[in-house]
């Protein structure tokens, strides 16, 4: 079974007015359009053309065809032109155990203070489909930090010397927690007129987005944390308590079917300081770059080290490619004009940037014409 898929784009403060817009060749809304979500979450499920949502129909026709009643992975086009919130995700036995909690506890789960919604974890994958995507993830080598820091006057230097004699999650915590409310806004005045050639992007971001959070302890959080700039095609994986904020561009977003996000800062929503502390990975590491490997000509693939999902990024120049599936799959257009086949009689998709198919019980499928595509599927 082969049918197209939709959705409408949703409306999150941070998201841009213009980049999914430009993908699809419409006029922009003037309205933000951050996020459009290809999968059967029932968050924003996507519709087919007989009007039922992917979930609705998984659950009632789902099996007839060999697709799962309810697909482990989540696809979405992501559009931002200011920070996503600073945030990580639960680890499986962290989202089951933080679940039960707020069930117990009789939260509602669309409740805006809640912060477990399901009860599983939330690995992710980004790829870049603008020129450049900007995102800071994970924590910066405690030697560069310092540098930074101590370039931002006495309050920077009193933050680098607790980081010399704590732990990063510790700095954190005393960041979130109200109690450095003085240090955190000299940093931030400080960071609005230094220099620096090392740290120009960082200053640069600080600037940019500061007016937007007056006095939020995100924005020194955020020092800490590696600013990446990913190139088109270009990955970053956030696993499991990886802190992170997607800061600007247009991407391909892969991820657990889950919706638990722990916030610290850079949002008007509900930040959880004591949910962020229990999950957050307080290790300095380089950014959690992925490298695709080439599985056929044309064909990358985007293997994380989960079970939930895996995602593929297929260049169509002309010559038929076919390409096969561990799963029910999802192919999500970014470029050109593409037809989707999985070999039965009329049985086509035709796809432009931003229009997406779903394909259940096909052991492969055949792409043909010009553009690029992702196609998204369990992982092995």
């Amino acid at each position: 079974m082969l049918v197209p898929i939709t959705n409408l784009p949703r409306d999150y403060a941070w998201g841009s007015t213009s980049l999914i817009a430009g993908l699809e060749g419409r006029e922009p809304t003037r309205s933000p359009e951050a996020e459009v979500w290809f999968g059967d979450h029932p968050g924003s499920p996507a519709r087919l053309p007989d009007g039922r949502t992917l979930d609705r129909w998984l659950t009632e026709e789902g099996a007839a065809v060999g697709a799962p009643v309810r697909l482990p992975y989540l696809l979405k086009l992501l559009a931002a032109a200011s920070p996503l919130s600073i945030q990580a995700h639960p680890s499986k036995a962290q989202a089951v155990a933080g679940y039960a909690r707020e069930e117990a506890a009789g939260i509602p789960r669309d409740a805006a203070h809640r912060t477990y919604r399901d009860d599983n974890h939330k690995p992710e994958l980004i790829v870049a489909v603008s020129d450049t995507f900007v995102a800071l993830a994970g924590l910066r080598e405690l030697g560069a930090t310092g540098r930074l820091l101590r370039g931002l006057g006495e309050a920077g230097t009193a933050v680098a010397d607790r980081l010399d004699a704590s732990t990063p999650r510790d700095v954190i915590a005393w960041l979130l927690s109200g109690q450095a409310a003085a240090e955190v806004d000299g940093v931030i005045s400080e960071a609005l007129e230094a220099r620096s050639d090392e740290f120009a992007a960082e200053l640069s971001l600080l600037r940019r987005f500061g007016g937007a959070f007056p006095h939020d302890p995100g924005l020194v959080v955020a020092l800490l944390m590696n600013l990446v700039t990913l190139r088109r095609g270009e990955a970053l994986f956030v696993d499991a308590g990886v802190l992170h904020a997607y800061v600007e561009g247009l991407g391909v977003e892969i991820m657990a079917a889950s919706d638990n996000v722990v916030r610290g800062g850079l949002t008007p929503k509900h930040v959880d300081v004591a949910g962020l502390l229990e999950v957050v990975d307080g290790d300095p590491a380089p950014p959690p770059l992925l490298v695709p490997e080439q599985v056929a000509a044309n064909v990358d693939r985007y293997a994380p080290p989960v079970p939930d999902f895996a995602l593929l990024r297929v260049q169509v120049d002309g010559e038929p490619v076919s390409v096969p599936l561990d799963g029910a799959a999802i192919v999500l257009a970014v470029s050109g004009s593409v037809s989707v086949s999985e070999g039965t009689p009329g049985d086509v998709v035709a796809l432009t940037p931003g229009k997406a198919g779903f394909a259940a019980g096909a052991a492969r499928i055949s792409l043909t014409g010009e553009g690029e595509v992702f196609v998204a599927e369990p992982g092995r």
